[in-house]
């Protein structure tokens, strides 16, 4: 598994980085097939970070989430809550149907 972390209108501290690839390997554990994990860090305004979350798994399934806030960390923790919802309910969606 990749986790790919890219920076717009700014820069990410190499500590920074890292934990955001330790909370986004976190996701793993919710579920296994996934494939890759890229993180987009949008510094588009001087108050607000934009922070997109794209999980590639096996079998063409896609999960995307966006959050914004002031505060980089949580708005990473904002995107990360919100794809665990999707594949939560991703997840239940496929076992309902075996």
């Amino acid at each position: 598994m990749q986790i790919q972390i890219a920076a717009r209108h700014g820069h990410l501290h190499e500590e920074v980085q890292n934990i955001i690839k330790e909370k986004a390997a976190k996701l793993l554990h919710f579920f296994d097939r996934i494939t890759m994990i890229s993180v987009i860090v949008d510094f588009h305004t001087k108050t607000d970070t934009e922070v997109e979350i794209q999980v590639d798994a096996e079998h063409k399934h896609d999960f995307v989430a966006k959050e914004t806030n002031a505060d980089l960390m949580k708005a990473v923790d904002g995107a990360i809550h919100r794809i665990q919802h999707q594949i939560h309910k991703y997840k239940e969606k496929i076992q309902a149907h075996h």
